[in-house]
């Protein structure tokens, strides 16, 4: 059965020993293309690297030239579309990949050579079943943008509207679900070989990667999530989420509105266009903490691609296809935590991290709130300016490992925008602090969250939901003791002894008499005949 399994797997069948082949064939594919860019150096160094994983990379960049640094970006970008994808989400975990290739990382452009417009339009046409004329006016044929999922391509409405399509490349659903298989499947024996990458736990970050790239391979979910922001951010002035098309909409296909504007990275031109620079700034960041602390939705992919300026200053965003979610508990240790982080109350965020089950309980609290003291207080008494979330994140990783902290996936995509906001904020305005601009906004939060105000307004919710709930209550407990009815309560009656259970009673009895009987005689006839 083994070499017929084997035979079969060369030829391409599907037996047991095929997924394996092929997914060791892939990821040795991939490891040649990753060691000619020098990125297995790092890996093969790393003391907690496994053996098992060691030896794999050395056979991979066998017969390799490699470059003196290593180009991380430039290897998940030859490699292709889910490894881009994956690189930008590595790009969030120096603690997994360490400081200089997460830096390295952040520089990765999801950008691809564009598909041919022939394609595309037969792509439209056969996912609304009518021809593209039926759609659109017109629609220019040089894409506006090539990305590793989809391209965008301006048009013009039937109705005479400006908007952007953006269309899956073809078969990408396919390609995609190949190649996180193989991540599956690779990161499932990683963390089978325990210690180090067990604590990271590989197989709960690919998961996370595969459901958010399903969301972004369904182009209805994109649109529902940019119809949700709007509403959330609807009443604050500044920031704009364009309308979706919904009747030129499907899991294909999304069109939204055109947005004019200039690229929020593109200094030079808002300088040029008189806008206020060190506001611009300060608004891009209150607006993600709104929708992240206050809201709990956020955009997760505010890089510089995807970010405009109109002409009045108001920021517009497009692309949504990653968006985070935090519920409100969550919300509500975040804030303390980044609080007590710029007020150096280190003993209530330490209490926050066991509260949250985020550290292991049988550490001690004041032993981890003196070593995130040793984090803080470096930052602390430097000037504000100075200060930096990226780095004090990274300084936070390297505690991790010593307190048993595992990854908490719900806050990954957080950590990762952060950075990426704090970056856009600071090409727009040098001098520009997160936490100077943070701190009154998290102050005021938590104060309208957890102040005494608000443990009123909480506890009346809840009291009025409970007294909504008893006429229901009231309800299951008549379904489960009925009204008597009309008829009087009946007297008690005396116990009477029945005569079938007398006799039962004395049955019984006569029956262990003459087994008694039986047994004594066996007894006697044994003894009598020398058998005792």
């Amino acid at each position: 059965r083994s070499w017929a399994g084997w035979w079969r797997s060369i030829r391409g069948g599907r037996s047991e020993v095929t997924r394996p082949v092929t997914h060791i064939l892939r990821l040795l594919r991939w490891g040649r293309i990753l060691a000619r860019h020098g990125a297995l150096r790092g890996i093969e160094h790393d003391p907690n690297t496994p053996d098992a994983v060691r030896r794999l990379c050395r056979i991979a960049r066998l017969g390799t030239f490699q470059p003196a640094e290593p180009d991380y970006a430039g290897a998940f970008q030859a490699i292709g579309p889910a490894a881009i994808k994956l690189g930008q989400t590595l790009a969030t975990r120096p603690d997994i990949v360490g400081e200089a290739a997460a830096g390295n990382l952040l520089l990765l452009q999801d950008s691809l050579p564009p598909v041919s417009f022939d394609l595309i339009r037969r792509e439209i046409e056969s996912s609304f079943g009518k021809p593209l004329e039926a759609l659109f006016a017109s629609i220019e044929e040089t894409p506006v943008g090539a990305a590793s999922i989809a391209q965008v391509h301006r048009a013009v409405t039937t109705e005479g509207k400006q908007v952007a399509i953006k269309v899956l490349r073809p078969g990408i659903r396919e390609k995609f679900a190949e190649d996180i298989a193989t991540y599956e499947w690779a990161a499932a024996h990683l963390e089978a070989l325990g210690g180090e990458p067990a604590r990271l736990r590989p197989r709960l970050v690919i998961a996370n990667f595969k459901r958010w790239t399903l969301r972004e391979l369904d182009l209805r979910r994109e649109a529902a999530s940019a119809s949700e922001l709007a509403e959330v951010m609807k009443g604050h002035e500044g920031y704009r989420i364009p309308s979706v098309d919904w009747d030129r909409t499907n899991g294909r296909v999304m069109t939204i509105d055109w947005i004019d504007g200039i690229k929020i990275s593109d200094r030079d031109a808002l300088v040029a266009a008189g806008h206020d620079l060190p506001a611009l700034a300060e608004h891009l960041v209150l607006t993600f903490l709104r929708q992240a602390i206050s809201n709990g939705f956020f955009h997760a992919d505010m890089h510089q691609g995807n970010l405009f300026v109109q002409a009045d200053g108001t920021i517009a965003a497009i692309d949504f296809g990653i968006m985070g979610r935090i519920d409100r508990r969550a919300r509500l240790w975040l804030a303390e935590i980044l609080y007590g982080l710029t007020t150096g109350n280190y003993r209530r965020v330490a209490e926050i991290h066991f509260e949250a089950k985020y550290v292991p309980s049988y550490h001690s609290v004041d032993e981890f709130a003196t070593a995130l003291r040793a984090v803080g207080e470096p930052t602390r008494g430097r000037p504000v300016s100075e200060l930096s979330v990226g780095q004090m994140l990274d300084s936070l990783f390297a505690i991790t490992r010593e307190f048993d902290m595992q990854t908490q996936p719900h806050l990954l995509l957080l950590q990762k925008t952060m950075v990426m906001v704090e970056g856009l904020a600071t090409l727009l305005h040098p001098r520009i602090n997160m936490w100077e601009v943070a701190a009154p906004f998290v102050r005021d939060w938590i104060r309208d969250e957890l102040g005494p105000e608000a443990a009123i307004a909480d506890r009346l919710r809840k009291d009025a939901e409970t007294l909504l709930r008893l006429p229901d209550l009231v309800r299951r407990i008549e379904e489960k003791f009925p009204a008597r009815g009309g008829a009087p309560e009946p007297p008690p009656l005396p116990d009477i002894e029945l005569v079938w259970d007398g006799k039962k009673e004395r049955s019984r009895w006569g029956g262990h008499v003459l087994a008694l009987i039986a047994g004594g005689a066996a007894v006697w006839a044994t003894q009598a005949l020398g058998w005792l």
